[in-house]
């Protein structure tokens, strides 16, 4: 401990300008800082979980699991848990929010859902919390430490995993970032920092991310127009709650609250406890001693002697029975206003949420340098005011709240419930973009769905959107947005062809793939009866023959239709295709021929809404399947055009009457995210109920 203790020694330095308060002596491009007495720093992010909304068994769960990371951490390491609060910038507004304008006829829709989004962000917090790991070790060269950053971030990112948290490492663009916004608040849009043209001009970057001014006073300091003060956890409750951090970091301002942690080797934390323990059983026989020289046989043993063998037993037992290790920390805050008054109240208000946890927070005196620089997440630690802990007592500063969904570029869903921010999602990013849309009658469900395809088409031009829409409610909003409402019914001029087929249906074989569809619309029109083996076989032969000449073509020009399909069954020597011509032929030349003829509709619009709500009940299971095969032909070819399909399905329990369809909607959920595509279902029960 002694020899840990020369070694974080650094020797007293009066700052001459500002960029000597900074503590970087070295930079390197993969983001590792050199400082003082060999050290190396690397710093890590991590994403936030849903820790303050989970149950009870997954709080245990996440609280152990953060515990056993930090009983990875190494004992010759020097962690620093830092979370920062800083507020949402316009650029960062703009490029995450906010919809790019464009040059089309859909710009004045943008500027008023832009508004829309504004508000909402104006309402909301707008604050951005970043979660980050900083490491700093002693090592020879930056070849060593790179090899340790290497394999400990491995190590640690793994467990960060198994809690549902990504951790990823920070490069030199990034980490510089940190301090910039930071040490020039305010300034966080003019942010540019390229190291190459640093290189070429000989700058040092502590002029790039230094304020113009910095005055360091008793208990605050001065850092251009901004006022700051630094405030460190002075008394520790004998009881703690785990949302002490979360609510520490509450403030609506900008903030940065560091957890440094020194782990101390196993043996030398044994060695101190049973220090410890003999010292207070020492103090009991002494006592004793005298009871008994005063011939006071029957004195009981005070309260605060029997607490403190009752503490010491089990803070041994800890360390060597319950798999806990021995730590020494210290909690720093550091936080900025625009006035000094206003940095009275925020400092009153954070000494405030410390009391109601029976902690006592307090102001740096005298010290606001060497603890802003704590603070920091540069790696080192200059504040001599650590706590011994142990894991579980550490597991207690829990740095995870709830986790905030801002993808760049996503869509808005709402306010998250707990920190008030906006809730952007893209669905291309997720490991399955599919969705529902569930709730009662009258919910709000067919609204959520509009919301978010104007969302979509107005923000992702290369994207299509396809919805099915058995209510016809969706006409109006697909107008507006300049897309083709194609009316599917007996009596309709708009014809889909059932046989319309591209290379790209299939990866392997397109014709097989089809001929399966056509064995499924000539079963339903059968009448839903299973066809026999011989029928099946003839399906197939005809499905061949009727696409020869178009496959022969490439799939180029004009694709065969159900009537030519019917003159090739016509044309089989098997009676059982003499019947199944019969069979489809209400189909083809009857009075639901409607998917027999060429399509006569724009199907290559980004924006299609089908209305089947006339289809009619002899219709209806054709229709779908007709419909469905046409969805799934246009998104087999944006898959090789790289362009994503978002499946929008109202009141989806309509379909599920029909055992083709179901089948057919099946398949499709589960191969959809395959060829790029996204899938909504909207889906109620009356009474009440959700069903999935």
């Amino acid at each position: 401990m002694k020899l840990l203790k020369r070694k974080e020694k650094e020797k007293v330095r009066i700052p001459r300008s500002v960029q000597h308060t900074i503590p970087i002596k070295t930079i390197y491009e993969d983001g590792i800082f050199a400082l003082e007495n060999n050290k190396f720093s690397k710093t890590y992010s991590f994403t936030d979980v849903n820790y303050a909304v989970a149950g009870q068994e997954d709080k245990e769960r996440m609280f152990l699991g953060y515990g056993a990371i930090l009983n990875l951490l190494d004992a010759g390491s020097n962690p620093k848990l830092t979370i920062i609060n800083r507020k949402l910038n316009k650029v960062d507004f703009d490029n995450k929010i906010k919809l790019q304008l464009g040059n089309d006829n859909l710009t004045k829709h943008r500027k008023e859902f832009n508004d829309i989004l504004s508000k909402n962000s104006i309402d909301a917090k707008g604050m951005i919390q970043e979660k980050l790991l900083t490491i700093s070790i002693d090592k020879k060269n930056i070849a060593e430490a790179r090899n340790y950053f290497a394999r400990t971030g491995t190590e640690i990112g793994s467990n960060f995993g198994k809690l549902n948290s990504k951790f990823s490492e920070l490069d030199l663009k990034d980490r510089i970032r940190i301090f910039y916004d930071f040490y020039r608040s305010g300034e966080e849009d003019l942010y540019n920092f390229d190291i190459k043209k640093f290189m070429r001009k000989g700058h040092n970057v502590k002029d790039y991310i230094c304020p113009n001014t910095m005055e360091f006073k008793t208990d605050y300091f001065k850092m251009g127009d901004k006022y700051g003060r630094v405030l460190y956890l002075k008394e520790y409750a004998s009881f703690i709650r785990d949302n002490i951090i979360s609510e520490l970091t509450e403030l609506n301002k900008n903030m940065i609250l560091s957890i440094d942690i020194k782990p101390v080797p196993m043996e030398e934390a044994i060695k101190i406890a049973e220090k410890v323990r003999l010292g207070v059983e020492t103090n009991i026989t002494q006592w004793q001693k005298r009871q008994n020289a005063s011939n006071n046989w029957s004195s009981v043993l005070p309260y605060d002697m029997e607490r403190q063998r009752e503490e010491s037993k089990e803070f041994l037992d800890d360390l060597i029975t319950r798999d806990q290790r021995m730590f020494l920390s210290v909690l720093t805050i550091v936080h900025l206003a625009d006035s000094k008054e206003e940095l009275d109240n925020d400092t009153e208000s954070l000494l405030s949420t410390g009391r109601k946890h029976l902690c006592q927070l307090a102001v740096l005196k005298y010290q606001q340098l060497d603890g802003l620089n704590t603070a920091m997440p540069f790696g080192v630690k200059r504040i001599n005011a650590m706590r011994t802990l142990t894991t579980e007592s550490l597991s207690v500063f829990m740095p995870f709240k709830v986790q905030e969904i801002q993808d760049t570029r996503g869509v808005y869903y709402g306010k998250n419930t707990i920190s008030k921010n906006l809730i952007m999602i893209d669905r291309k990013e997720l490991q399955n973009g599919n969705s529902f849309i569930l709730g009662v009658s009258g919910s709000g469900k067919s609204f959520t769905a509009k919301q978010e395809i104007t969302t979509i088409a107005l923000r992702d031009e290369n994207a299509d959107i396809i919805v099915i829409d058995p209510e016809a409610e969706y006409k109006p909003l697909i107008k507006a947005l300049g897309g083709e409402v194609i009316k599917i019914s007996a009596t309709s001029d708009n014809h889909i062809n059932a046989l319309d087929l591209n290379k790209y249906y299939d990866d392997k074989n397109p014709i097989i793939a089809k001929s399966e569809f056509i064995l499924s619309l000539c079963e339903q029109a059968i009448g839903g009866k299973m066809i026999t083996s011989t029928q099946k076989s003839i399906i197939d032969r005809c499905s061949a023959l009727v696409y020869r000449y178009y496959e022969q073509g490439n799939f180029q020009g004009t694709p065969p239709t159900l009537e030519d399909f019917r003159k090739i069954l016509l044309e089989q020597p098997e009676a059982e295709a003499k019947e199944i011509a019969l069979a489809i032929e209400l189909f083809t030349k009857g009075s639901l021929n409607t998917f027999s003829k060429q399509t006569n509709v724009e199907t290559n619009n980004r924006l299609i809404c089908y209305d089947i709500i006339d289809l009619g009940e002899q219709l209806m299971p054709i229709g779908m399947l007709v419909i469905l095969d046409s969805i799934f032909n246009r998104i087999t070819a944006n898959r090789k055009k790289g362009k994503t399909t978002y499946i929008f399905i109202d009141e989806i329990y309509l379909l599920f009457k029909y055992e083709y369809t179901t089948q057919f909607i099946f398949e499709l959920w589960k191969r959809i995210r395959k060829y790029g595509g996204c899938a909504t279902r909207n889906y109620s029960k009356c009474g009440g109920t959700i069903d999935k």
